[in-house]
Parts: C-alpha cells; structure tokens; sequence
C-alpha cells in the first residue's frame, strides 16, 4: 500500500465537492477553520457547483479530484461533504495520477465509493473521516479533531479506538481476537458497488461499517446482500460504528437494531462489535483505511496499529 505524506502546520489543504453541492458559506467557514489550524487553503473550481442533487456534472466534479491529486502545491484533500454522487465519477477518475501522486485523502459517508475505488486501483491509505464542513461549528469536538490530527499528523499509530460518549454502550457481539488490514465505511456505498470493478475486497481485513436513515428492513437487505456475496464470511473481524436515524417502523414488526446485527452478524462466528463512534456522529473518530489494526471482540477493543502517513522530507 502506498502512505501519504504526514501533515504539517503551514502544508496546503484542496477542498474538493465529489457528490452533493455546498451552500458557499459552509465551504468559506472550512476555509476559515482550516486557516484557524495553521493551513492554507486552496478551493476546487467545481466545489461551489450545484447541479440539482450534485455539486456539478460528473466531469466537473472529477476534473477537481484530478487536478488536485496532479497538483504538487496541494498536501492534502478534504471532500466537503458527502450526500449524493461519488459512485457517479469513479470511472472519470485517474488512479495513475493518484498512484504517482500520494497525497491524503479524506471524507466519509457517500464518499465510500472514493475510499474503495482509489484502495483497489490506485493501492493508497485513505482515511474514513470528517469532510470539510465537519470540522468547525458544534462539529468540531475534542474528540473528533483530536483523531483527526492523530491520524493525518502523527508519526505514531492511531492506537485504540475510545467510547466518546460514557453513556452509549459498546456492544460485544461476538467474541475473540483477530488482526488484518482495516476496510469499510457506509454500509449502502459498500454495497451499492458490489458488482462493479470496485467492489470491496474483505478476505482476512477488518471491516468496519456505518449507515444513516435506514430502517431495520432495509439494513436487513443490505447485510444479506454482504452475506450472500461472502463478504462478510471472508472479514476476519467486524467493527459496526454508529447508525444514526435507523429505527423501526411499521414494517419491520418490531425488531430492533440489535435484534438483527445478532441475527445477521452474531452468527459467523467472527469476532464482532458494535457502539463505536464510527459515521454519522459529531465525536466521529478517523480511521485509514489499509493499514494494520487489532480487533480484540472480547475486551471490546479496535486498535490502529500502523501510522497511516509517512514522512517526505
């Protein structure tokens, strides 16, 4: 795998809109936050596009990504936010640019598909994290921003993955200790490539998942969608974040979240937990994908044990 080069005060940040668009305001308050921490800042031409649900039209949107990957003066690249979209341009995208030019990339939610595609073609640690416009405001939590910056500046590992929260409950679904290389993001993203050239590769890694505004039903279809592709068969470990807004309704004749991750997940057999503030939260801790990690189900414990970043002189 190919490491990005470690961040540094004074290094430049691009700010790149690969799927849903931006109010202006929001990516100006990123700009101001990003300065606020000691960066510069340079804003894709696209970024402030909107073209009905995108940022723009899908050559729009990944001439940005690929100017900035080509683009020596840039250190690092935020998406601004996810939403809608990025599945959209994975086949504009050119992962030569990015293999010759490894740089930090980093967002979460629909920019999944980004995170897959760029680890299976173009081999480089990516990092599932805050966009853009999470990293001021009530956003911006200890938390959060200490991960972030453990993550992207750090010459030492990420280490343990902390509750953020004393009175959410981190629960152990199946026990036993396993290590493997760290994969995953949004469950729907995770799926909605299955099929595709850039379908996720799960054999032996740790997977970890998150998804939004889903209930019981359709996490139901999409976990057996992962089960019936043996996907989750060939993960040695499992580590379930956050899933916000995803409550029962009518239809799933109350059963519960809980209910089905025992269902779906608890009878592998594989080590397995669920509770860490991994997705849509405001304490969201930032994980590279690629690189080496512990899943210890039994002791509740997910560790990063490789720096994500390298030092380029």
């Amino acid at each position: 795998m190919l490491k990005p080069k470690r961040l540094k005060t004074g290094d430049t940040i691009g700010i790149v809109s690969p799927a849903t668009g931006m109010d202006k305001s929001d990516i100006w308050r990123a700009v101001e936050a990003f300065e606020g921490y000691g960066f510069k800042v340079k804003v894709g031409q696209h970024a402030y596009d909107n073209y009905y649900y995108l940022a723009g039209s899908d050559k729009a949107r990944a001439a940005d990504l690929n100017t900035f990957f080509a683009d020596p003066s840039i250190d690092a690249i935020f998406c601004s936010q996810g939403g809608y979209g990025s599945p959209r341009i994975l086949d504009e995208i050119d992962y030569e640019v990015i293999r010759q030019n490894p740089k930090i990339f980093i967002g979460y939610s629909d920019i999944t598909a980004l995170h897959l595609a760029i680890y299976k073609k173009a081999g480089l640690v990516t990092f599932h994290g805050p966009n853009a416009t999470g990293i001021y405001g009530e956003y911006a939590t200890k938390y959060r921003m200490g991960y972030l910056f453990k993550a992207l500046c750090c010459e030492r590992p990420i280490g343990k993955i902390i509750m953020a929260d004393p009175d959410k409950y981190l629960v152990k679904v199946t026990p036993g200790k396993v290590s493997g290389k760290t994969i995953g993001g949004n469950l729907s993203l995770i799926c909605e490539l299955i099929g595709t050239p850039y379908e996720v590769n799960t054999e032996g890694k740790i997977l970890f998942l998150e998804e939004i505004g889903s209930d019981i039903q359709d996490i139901d279809s999409r976990l057996t969608q992962l089960l019936n592709t043996g996907k989750l068969q060939a993960a040695s470990g499992i580590v379930i974040g956050e899933c916000t807004d995803c409550t029962s309704d009518i239809y799933d004749k109350g059963r519960t979240l809980e209910d089905l991750i025992f269902d779906r997940i608890g009878n592998l057999g594989i080590p397995a937990i669920w509770g860490l503030p991994i997705g849509h939260t405001h304490d969201l801790a930032t994980i590279p994908i690629g690189v080496n990690a512990t899943l210890d189900a039994t002791k509740g414990e997910f560790i990063i044990l490789e720096t994500a970043t390298e030092y380029y002189s």
